[in-house]
């Protein structure tokens, strides 16, 4: 059988040590697997026993990587064990490491759901259906997902419903209220909060505007609208395609009137 005939320690990592067969290089292990399997000079050694620690040393190599990875923040199961993979980890080695993990109380996905949901709230605006859906893509499981996202009431996901649409209000002055309804009603859509949610805050919505507030909004889109149609349309048909767009915006006949008369009073005729 092969005789170790030389055990040196690494330059570049000191927990590390690479053992020579019959004068030759082997293979390398980590401190804790040296001491575990009492290698030392002049012990024989078979290709079984080689396989073995090579085998738990892949292991040891795994967990400490996996230790590395989870000092920046917490980790779900699914992300340490594409982490490993990407360092070309055998499954069962994988397997052996996230067990050791989970003995130690290192990876919990329970608990990691939890800081995620609460990391989300305080840093975020998403509603449940986007948190949930960025859980499901770090592997936590549906059950724990539900439950997790079951904490929260529908009360306070309202509430946080609420702050994304005074956002839409204060961001777009210029707009009538049918179009901030519409743009809330995409904005809420797109962070993930549900139809029941979105449809109590836009029905509940208030926004509340002066006079002068009133005309810039309505002026606003009359401009924009009046650049759309000046060089396709004249006359009557200019004047209803107006009419027609400012309408669907939600203001009213007579403001939309008044918008007309101004840009005409400044020149902009038709």
């Amino acid at each position: 059988m092969p005789i170790i005939t030389k055990i040196t320690q690494q330059k570049k990592n000191k927990e590390r040590y690479n053992i020579f067969l019959d004068g030759k290089y082997a293979f390398s292990v980590d401190e804790e697997v040296l001491a575990r399997y009492q290698l030392g000079k002049n012990k024989e050694i078979n290709d079984l026993d080689i396989g073995e620690i090579e085998y738990e040393d892949e292991i040891r190599k795994g967990f400490n990587k996996a230790l590395i990875y989870l000092s920046y923040r917490m980790r779900s199961e699914h992300e340490i064990i594409l982490h490993l993979r990407e360092h070309e980890m055998g499954e069962a080695s994988i397997e052996e490491t996230m067990h050791k993990l989970r003995k130690y109380g290192y990876v919990n996905d329970a608990e990691f759901a939890k800081a995620f949901l609460n990391t989300q709230l305080r840093t975020s605006d998403k509603g449940p259906r986007h948190i949930g859906q960025a859980l499901k893509d770090k592997g936590i499981e549906p059950g724990i997902i539900e439950e997790t996202l079951a904490v929260i009431s529908q009360e306070e996901w309202l509430e946080r419903a609420e702050q994304v649409i005074g956002k839409v209000i204060k961001k777009n002055p210029k707009q009538s209220k049918l179009q901030i309804k519409k743009k809330g009603q995409d904005t809420l859509s797109r962070k993930g909060y549900d139809g029941t949610v979105t449809g109590r805050v836009l029905s509940e919505i208030s926004i509340e505007r002066n006079e002068e507030e009133k005309w810039a909004a309505v002026y606003s889109q009359a401009k924009k609208a009046h650049s759309k149609y000046i060089r396709k349309f004249e006359g009557y048909e200019y004047e209803q395609r107006m009419k027609q767009a400012l309408y669907r915006k939600g203001f009213s006949a007579e403001e939309i009137e008044k918008a007309i008369e101004r840009l005409q009073e400044e020149g902009q005729s038709y």
